[in-house]
């Protein structure tokens, strides 16, 4: 089997990878991510997703390395990371009983052959209205502060959803399983074989 590398110190791109059951390794990506004025989400989502896998592709000169990129959509704006308490109360307000799209990236470079393949899965998520007790409250258990649009969907998170749409559920929480496994097919690794 080809050595395959993860492009993530996350915990739960780590978790959703594991589910797949083939041998595979973390590092960290040594890429800077920047956002340029007037970038659409899904492109914007492959470029950083392939800048994260090309990296590390000067120190395994024959894996496949995985990268993945996540931006989240609310009301026509890219919503980053709370990282407080107030701001994530704003963006919940702002979220309350509304649409929101996700759009995650996912790039697979074959650092032996150069091929690379990059796709944005979009997910949405349309949450409840909320009330100003329900979003402290989910603030207090959850502690969203590190996960952009200020909910864990992994966690408490679904409590605050009226419903879910996209193909792929894995999408949301940061690395789309199955464009994964078709891509890695592609590339000779299939989860389903020995």
């Amino acid at each position: 089997m080809r050595r395959i590398v993860l492009a993530s110190t996350s915990p739960f791109r780590r978790e959703l990878m594991e589910r797949l059951g083939i041998p595979f390794e973390t590092a960290e990506p040594l890429f800077e991510e920047n956002v340029e004025p007037g970038d659409e989400p899904a492109e914007l989502v492959k470029r950083l997703a392939l800048g994260k896998a090309m990296s590390l592709a000067p120190t395994y000169d024959d894996a496949l390395i995985i990268g993945s990129d996540q931006v989240f959509v609310a009301g026509g704006e890219i919503v980053g990371k709370p990282g407080s308490v107030e701001r994530a109360r704003e963006q919940l307000r702002m979220m309350s009983g509304g649409t929101h799209t996700f759009h995650t990236g996912l790039a697979v470079v074959d650092t032996a052959s150069g091929v690379t393949h990059t796709v944005a899965v979009p997910f949405t998520v349309i949450l409840r209205d909320l009330t100003d007790g329900e979003i402290d409250e989910y603030i207090r258990r959850d502690d969203p502060l590190s996960c952009a649009g200020s909910f864990k969907i992994e966690g408490l998170g679904i409590a605050l959803m009226e419903r879910l749409e996209g193909v792929d559920f894995t999408s949301l929480i940061g690395l789309p399983l199955i464009a994964l496994v078709s891509i890695l097919r592609e590339m000779g690794v299939n989860p389903l074989s020995r």
